[in-house]
């Protein structure tokens, strides 16, 4: 009997033991507007949850939900997520702002980090990265490339973000090339690949030989690929499967640095509200390699600009620059202010048609 009872408090001591070391471990959880395998936007944050396991090993443990609606969906799913015992969660679409920054009044103890967004609170940090520096640099290279001077941009939604993409790439391809135009296709989808691969057709049925994209899936590489004579750009992520032609460089995002920084100031017990925004120089925006499908001399121009956007010798938003309607925006010498990019609302000078409500 007394064995018994020996095997008895054995087993609730370790069960015990077993228990304090389950809640010892900080748990991280992710939010994703895509399919972990968009090969894109949610592919390149789920490789950054897998930089937290690799970093911290058995002192963490990572969740996640994949697709996820912007909306109701997400509050309900950041709430679920919160009540599961997450102590950080990361809510990695713009549409995620307000049901994360709800949630996160309702869990003061849990800390939230929300992509591309611009509310924070106690708990609540953002962080994003410079996207438009390396459009500038798929814009250089489009306008020297393209031989039907017809440029076609897949863009998600019109917020801020993707306008500023699209007059980054823009002012580069107009700076090499004089006679460039871009036609514009709004998806209002970040990853439907069927309505991806039927805005890329479109664009190449109106002459465009170039197609950028501020959309998830690799369909537009794909339906470039079956069109052939079309060049391609990865978006978020390297998209090398479908190097050299259509893909002949990329925007890769890296969040893992951040993510791994952000879940170490929790395991600290020293994480604060921060607004976080950075690009090339400080590494969350990486140019994927430029294919030997580029000219060479191309590829060293494009490869020039990266250094200089990495230095802070250059700004993608530099003056002289008007607006659509042709006011003055920025005088020679002058480079855009945050606050302006961040709630850009505006095409420049020479794009056609109008950004939808």
């Amino acid at each position: 009997m007394k064995f018994v009872k020996h095997l008895a408090g054995a087993a609730l001591a370790l069960g015990l033991a077993t228990s304090a070391m389950a809640q010892d471990k900080t748990k991280v959880g992710f939010i994703y507007v895509g399919p972990v395998g968009d090969g894109g936007w949610t592919y390149e944050h789920d490789k950054g949850r897998q930089a937290i396991e690799e970093a911290f090993g058995d002192a963490v443990e990572t969740v996640y939900q994949e697709s996820v609606p912007e909306g109701a969906d997400a509050e309900r799913a950041i709430t679920q997520m919160a009540l599961q015992g997450a102590d950080l969660i990361f809510t990695t679409s713009f549409g995620y702002m307000d049901p994360t920054v709800n949630v996160a009044a309702k869990f003061p103890d849990v800390k939230f980090e929300h992509a591309t967004g611009y509310k924070t609170a106690d708990n609540v940090s953002t962080y994003s990265a410079r996207f438009y520096e390396g459009r500038a640099i798929q814009g250089h290279i489009a306008g020297k490339m393209t031989k039907t001077n017809t440029i076609g941009y897949i863009a998600s939604f019109p917020i801020p973000e993707v306008i500023r993409g699209i007059n980054s790439a823009y002012i580069h391809a107009k700076k090499v090339n004089p006679d460039v135009q871009f036609k514009i296709i709004w998806a209002f989808t970040w990853f439907d690949p069927a309505k991806e691969a039927d805005a890329a057709t479109a664009l190449i049925e109106q002459g465009a030989d170039v197609i950028l994209q501020h959309t998830d899936s690799t369909a537009p590489q794909a339906a470039a690929e079956k069109a052939g004579g079309v060049i391609t750009f990865g978006q978020a992520s390297d998209m090398s499967e479908y190097a050299p032609l259509p893909r002949v460089s990329s925007i890769i995002d890296d969040w893992g640095p951040y993510y791994v920084a952000r879940t170490k100031a929790v395991m600290d017990g020293n994480w604060s509200t921060v607004q976080t925004w950075d690009g090339i120089g400080a590494g969350m925006v990486g140019i994927g390699e430029i294919t030997d499908a580029v000219p060479a001399d191309v590829k060293a121009e494009a490869l020039a600009m990266k250094d200089a956007i990495a230095s802070g010798e250059y700004h993608p938003f530099s003056g002289p620059l008007k607006k659509q309607d042709g006011s003055d925006w920025l005088a020679e010498g002058e480079t855009a202010d945050d606050g302006t990019l961040l709630g850009m609302d505006f095409y420049v000078e020479g794009l056609d048609g109008e950004i939808p409500n």
